[in-house]
């Protein structure tokens, strides 16, 4: 009886590896209905695991908002797209949140600066018109939500790098430039290991902070 409380994080985590498994795969393998099934599994499941653990609600709220972007981002339609962009801005702004005011590095924010302004001149002349501006926007949040992961540790930091990458790797695909093998699997592979490790990053901030004031 004891145990059973013990058990529900490992099994969800194990839930969600499962999930993660089979999206990459099928994503590999060309098998589209198991990346539409496996998909939208994966930050209900991540998001449990996290709240199992006695997660912060702003955590919560952006794996959530994560899993509404993953969904309307499973169709091909513009409307879509910018839907699911929005979705993702909010989880961002959520991610923002519970970093507050913690410290992190001005080298580290100016090569991020750097990296989002390089990024958006190149991009700019080969993306839609009607996308410019709300992906130059969409850029500076996520961009901004990179940087300051770094205050939570380097797991959360790298996360934010990785999800910086994934969308990256997204815009250059609505720019039709030149996309790597397998595109779809390069995407999804950094963007979970993004949500899983500023997860883990966030959970081992909050209960080292716990066991420094008990």
């Amino acid at each position: 009886m004891k145990a059973s409380p013990h058990r529900l994080p490992h099994a969800l985590l194990a839930a969600f590896g499962l999930a993660t498994a089979v999206d990459l795969v099928s994503l590999l393998a060309g098998a589209e209905l198991g990346h539409q099934i496996a998909k939208p599994l994966l930050m209900p499941l991540l998001a449990a695991y996290a709240v199992t653990r006695g997660a912060p609600k702003p955590l919560t709220a952006a794996l959530l908002l994560g899993w509404g972007g993953d969904v309307f981002l499973l169709t091909d339609a513009d409307w879509a797209f910018l839907v699911g962009m929005g979705f993702f801005a909010a989880g961002h702004v959520c991610y923002l949140v519970l970093f507050g005011r913690r410290r992190t590095s001005p080298a580290l924010g100016a090569l991020y600066a750097a990296a989002l302004a390089g990024t958006v001149l190149l991009l700019w002349p080969d993306l839609p018109a009607e996308l410019r501006i709300p992906v130059a926007g969409y850029s500076l949040l996520l961009t901004a939500m990179a940087y300051r992961s770094s205050a939570l540790g380097p797991l959360a930091g790298l996360g934010g790098a990785l999800f910086l990458l994934s969308d990256t790797l997204i815009a250059t695909g609505v720019a039709e430039w030149p996309p790597l093998p397998a595109p779809d699997f390069w995407v999804m592979l950094t963007y979970i290991a993004a949500q899983y490790l500023l997860t883990a990053g966030a959970l081992h901030a909050m209960y080292g902070e716990r066991r420094t004031t008990v």
